[in-house]
């Protein structure tokens, strides 16, 4: 399923989308009608998650309910529901980095001079990557997945407006997607981490590049230079996992005004969501409705953010991040 969170009529809903994401059953109202009373799993998005199995079967025998009575109120238009983010406010935001070219390309930007870094890059192709100063000073990263935690009162979906933060002259997109949790979970298996993803998204993790590097180099961050309204953007649907063949082959892409300025494929992450999850889940309780976020996606066919390739983002811009098998993740850039 391609699930949404939209509002209707002033009130916030969740459905399932159809013919070609142009129409969408509204799910509570479509188990209403077929079972004669309201199903918890489908409040929100949250309890979606919450409900794993349960919420799934719930959601499907509604959609094919609602297909089936086309005709009636349970079905919209796209056209007239306002999209926010899969899930407005997720229980967590925990952001990876889990592409080593992004490591690698963000060392040189911030730990070197333009020098030192263009001989970097010279020794690598001539020695290979495992003589150069960007991986040795990273070594650190190879061992286990790396993370901040995000503000989760700051996500806005897909055609919200990221509004600019006002201390920033280097403002930045990250091409990106992640998951949701779908279960609780404690000191997780890496066999069985799958099961614990309820869905798949875009994420644009928005940056202020300049005060990053400034924040960053006092040991600690990223703070500023990731927290400010709109900063975090998801979307424009959760996909279930059933609708992705492999999460680990899927085309990334980034464009802004229609340029294209990044492309990459999510099988370059160096640590899998599964691994993560392990990972993050060592003495600690996981919950359905966290979020985890790839990295920004940098690989062998490209560059995943403007700190990589140079190109920042202004007002009036347009940015969208497709990813293959989920969609078209688009916003306009705003003073």
């Amino acid at each position: 399923m391609r699930l949404i969170t939209y509002v209707y009529e002033e009130r916030m809903e969740i459905g399932a989308l159809f013919s070609g994401d142009t129409c969408l059953v509204r799910l509570q109202a479509a188990f209403f009608q077929q079972h004669g009373k309201s199903s918890l799993h489908l409040a929100t998005m949250l309890t979606y998650l919450a409900g794993d199995k349960l919420a799934y079967e719930a959601a499907i025998s509604a959609m094919e309910y609602g297909i089936q009575n086309s005709a009636s109120e349970l079905v919209l238009n796209i056209t007239a529901v306002k999209m926010l983010a899969p899930v407005p406010t997720p229980e967590s935001i925990r952001e990876f980095m889990n592409f080593e070219q992004h490591v690698i390309n963000a060392t040189r930007k911030y730990g070197m001079k333009p020098w030192r870094a263009k001989l970097d890059l010279w020794i690598e192709k001539t020695f290979g990557r495992q003589h150069t100063l960007a991986y040795t000073s990273s070594l650190p990263w190879y061992e286990r997945p790396v993370y901040y935690k995000g503000n989760r009162f700051s996500v806005v979906g897909n055609n919200a407006d990221i509004v600019m933060p006002s201390y920033t002259n280097v403002f930045d997109y990250e091409l990106e997607f992640g998951i949701y949790l779908c279960k609780r979970g404690y000191d997780i298996n890496v066999n069985q981490a799958r099961s614990y993803i309820g869905g798949y998204t875009i994420f644009n993790d928005f940056s202020a590049r300049d005060i990053q590097g400034r924040e960053m180099g006092g040991r600690l961050g990223p703070a500023k230079g990731k927290d400010f309204d709109t900063g975090n953007c998801m979307g424009p649907v959760l996909v279930t996992p059933d609708e992705i063949p492999d999460p680990y082959a899927l085309t990334m892409s980034a464009r802004i005004n229609g340029d294209e300025v990044s492309r990459g494929n999510s099988r370059d992450m160096y640590f899998s969501f599964e691994e993560v999850l392990a990972y993050v889940s060592k003495s600690e309780t996981l919950y359905p409705g966290e979020f985890f976020g790839s990295g920004t996606c940098s690989g062998a066919q490209g560059m995943g953010c403007g700190l990589e390739h140079g190109r920042f983002l202004k007002a009036g811009d347009v940015i969208e991040l497709e990813v293959e098998h989920i969609g078209i993740l688009r916003n306009k850039i705003v003073a």
